[in-house]
C-alpha cells in the first residue's frame, strides 16, 4: 500500500482553511463552527467511498462517521480524530494552510487536522490497493473535542449497536504510542460567612480568610501527592485552584468565597476519590472550628485512561511501526478515556508538529504522510484480511 500524497495534502488544506473554532471556547466570535467542517469532511469520506452518517445530539454540534465495511469475521476498527480547534486571537493568519520547509501552518493543523488528513489518506491507501478487510474500518471525525467531548460522545451512543473493537484517537504524539494518560475533575468549593460591615467585626464573618484555610489544606494534599511515586508513565497526580472569587465590596465582609478546583487524577483513581479528599477537608477544618461552613460540589468529570502494551491493539500498531513502537504516556486527557470506558480497546497515536493552543501552529507533512501509512497498515494487522 501507497499514500497518496496528494490527496492527503489537499484534504489536509481544505480542513484547515476552514474556521471550525469550537463555540462554547470562543462564543460570539462569528465562526461558522463545525457544521461547515462536518460537511466538508463528509464530502471526503463519500468520495471514498463511506457509509457516511451525520450524528449530532445539537443540531449546530454534528460529527461524521464513515464505515468501510469488511468481508466479515474480522475485528473492527475505529479511527478517531476531532476537527473542532480552540481559538485564533494572536494569529495573523490563522486559515492560510501555507505550507513552507515541509510543514503546513494553520490553526487545527497540528490538533488535529493533520491526523483527519491522514485517517483520510489510509481509507484511500486501502481502496487503492484493493485492500478488502476482515472487520469494518470506521472513520470517526467529532466535535467539541476541545470543550466537553459532546462529539464522540455521541459517536459512541450511535456505535453501540455496531462492533467495534478497537480505537486510535489520532491525537499527535510524535509518533509514539500513548497507551495512559490523566483524567481531571473540576471542583467547586464554595467558604460561607456572614456579610457586614468592615468597622463591625464582631458582627462579620470573612468567607475569604476562611478560604485561605482551604487552599492551605489543599496545598498540604498538593505536596503529599508531590512526594508519592504515582503512575510508571503519568508520575503523580495533582491539583490546583483554579479560579477563585468573593465579597461584594471593600469594606464588606465577604459572606460567599467561591474557588474552583481542578484534580488530574492517574489510572486508579476515581472521582469519588476525588470528592471524598475534598470532603475529608472540610470535616477537618470543621472539626477545628465548629463554625467553620463549606460545600463540595463537582462540575466535571472525566476518568484517566490505560490500555496495556500487550493489548491487540497496541500490538497491531506496534507491528505496523515495525516493532520499533515507543510506548508513552501523557498528561492531557482525550477522548480516549471516553472510548476505553465504553469497553473499547484504545491506543493514541499521531503526527509529529507543535504550537497546539499557541499563535504559531503547523505539522510535519511527512509525519502526516507515515501516520497514514501507520494507519492503513495497523487496520490490516488488526482487521485482517
Amino acid at each position: 500500500m501507497s499514500i497518496d500524497r496528494d490527496f492527503v495534502l489537499a484534504a489536509l488544506e481544505g480542513l484547515v482553511r476552514i474556521n471550525s473554532v469550537n463555540p462554547a471556547l470562543s462564543p460570539g466570535a462569528g465562526a461558522p463552527g463545525e457544521p461547515e467542517v462536518a460537511a466538508f469532511t463528509a464530502d471526503l469520506m463519500r468520495r471514498l467511498g463511506l457509509e457516511v452518517q451525520t450524528i449530532a445530539s445539537r443540531p449546530d454540534r454534528p460529527s461524521t462517521i464513515g464505515r468501510r465495511r469488511g468481508a466479515g469475521g474480522g475485528r473492527s476498527l475505529m479511527l478517531n480524530a476531532h476537527y473542532d480547534t480552540v481559538g485564533v486571537e494572536g494569529m495573523a493568519d490563522p486559515f492560510s494552510a501555507r505550507t513552507e520547509a515541509g510543514r503546513l501552518y494553520g490553526r487545527g493543523s497540528y490538533d488535529m487536522k493533520g491526523s483527519l488528513a491522514a485517517c483520510l489518506g489510509a481509507v484511500k491507501a486501502l481502496d487503492d490497493a484493493g485492500v478488502k478487510l476482515a472487520g469494518d474500518l470506521v472513520v470517526a471525525a467529532v466535535a467539541d473535542e476541545e470543550h466537553a467531548s459532546i462529539g464522540t460522545s455521541d459517536v459512541i451512543d450511535a456505535i453501540r449497536g455496531c462492533r467495534v473493537d478497537g480505537a486510535i484517537v489520532t491525537e499527535p504524539t510524535d509518533m509514539r504510542v500513548c497507551i495512559a494518560h490523566k483524567g481531571f475533575v473540576w471542583a467547586r468549593i464554595e467558604t460561607k460567612g456572614r456579610a457586614a460591615h468592615g468597622s463591625r467585626f464582631r458582627e462579620g464573618v470573612d468567607a475569604n480568610m476562611r478560604m485561605g484555610r482551604v487552599l492551605r489544606e489543599l496545598e498540604r494534599l498538593q505536596r503529599s501527592f508531590e512526594s508519592s511515586p504515582g503512575h510508571p508513565l503519568l508520575g503523580p497526580p495533582s491539583l490546583h485552584a483554579g479560579l477563585i472569587a468573593g465579597g461584594t465590596a471593600e469594606s464588606v465582609y465577604a459572606a460567599r468565597c467561591r474557588l474552583t478546583v481542578e484534580r488530574r487524577t492517574i489510572p486508579g483513581e476515581s472521582e469519588a476519590q476525588v470528592t471524598g479528599e475534598l470532603v475529608q477537608i472540610m470535616e477537618k477544618l470543621r472539626a477545628e472550628d465548629a463554625s467553620f461552613e463549606a460545600e463540595v460540589q463537582t462540575t466535571l468529570a472525566r476518568p484517566p485512561f490505560e490500555t496495556r502494551p500487550d493489548a491487540p491493539i497496541a500490538r497491531a500498531v506496534a507491528a505496523a511501526l515495525g516493532g520499533k513502537a515507543e510506548f508513552v504516556g501523557d498528561s492531557p486527557w482525550m477522548d480516549s478515556a471516553l472510548l476505553s470506558a465504553a469497553g473499547i480497546e484504545t491506543v493514541v497515536f499521531g503526527p509529529v508538529g507543535a504550537g497546539a493552543h499557541s499563535d504559531d501552529e503547523w505539522v510535519d507533512l511527512e509525519s502526516v504522510y507515515r501516520t497514514a501509512q501507520v494507519l492503513a497498515d495497523t487496520a490490516v494487522n488488526y482487521c485482517g484480511t
